[in-house]
């Protein structure tokens, strides 16, 4: 889900696209204001983001690549039940709010909308997604730093950050300690490892997504039969 912003709030972060200080009512006010600009929120900690603009080629294509990448890894697992709501917006009302590039949901519990609902996931009516991920063409630095902790903060398991630019997968696991701790072996998608996500992301320097996501579909095979 996109989330609309004022024009004044336009003005000011397109010129300085960073963390600003506001509360919740401002969060609310630039999310239901009117806007043709597609736009993501992000709000922690009296703090506020947003991140304007349509994707880039790049940002879209490495999207779908691993939209596909859950799409194959749970076509091979057809007992396990999953549901894959990428750019929904997430809130937890008057605290945190989110729009992760990657939503993923495993087993029961996904949230279901309803005539007359908002069109995005309250966590005081549904339970956190399993993973989340942010695709970074940009935002690297925020994406490793603010969002980090916005969705520690959120109690999200899982939380990968997909750097297009350096061809990296950095994927971190929520820790009892509520820190998230880099791990080589994502938890959500059993036995995938995150230097086989980054070779898959390596592949789009000559090759499609789509082809990219049959490779990797070859390898999971491969998994499947150890």
């Amino acid at each position: 889900m996109t989330a609309p912003t004022s024009t004044a709030t336009q003005t000011a972060l397109s010129t300085v696209p960073q963390w600003q200080p506001a509360t919740w009512e401002d969060y609310l006010d630039n999310r239901d204001a009117p806007t043709p600009e597609r736009v993501r929120l992000f709000f922690n900690s009296k703090y506020l983001f947003v991140d304007m603009g349509s994707e880039g080629i790049n940002h879209a294509r490495v999207s779908d690549l691993f939209t596909l990448l859950f799409f194959i890894w749970f076509n091979s697992r057809p007992e396990q039940k999953a549901d894959s709501l990428g750019r929904c917006l997430i809130e937890k009302p008057n605290k945190r709010a989110a729009s992760p590039d990657l939503v993923l949901y495993i087993g029961e519990g996904v949230p279901q909308w309803q005539s007359g609902e908002p069109r995005r996931i309250d966590l005081n009516q549904w339970r956190v997604p399993d993973l989340v991920g942010e695709i970074s063409d940009t935002t690297l630095a925020t994406d490793l730093d603010e969002k980090k902790q916005l969705y520690a903060d959120l109690e999200i398991p899982e939380y990968w950050v997909i750097d297009i630019q350096g061809k990296r997968v950095f994927g971190f696991r929520l820790q009892e300690n509520g820190k998230y701790q880099q791990y080589a072996n994502s938890v959500a998608l059993e036995k995938v490892s995150i230097s086989l996500l980054e070779r898959t992301l390596e592949r789009l320097s000559e090759e499609t997504n789509i082809s990219a996501a049959s490779w990797f579909a070859q390898q999971i095979a491969s998994l499947n039969t150890d």
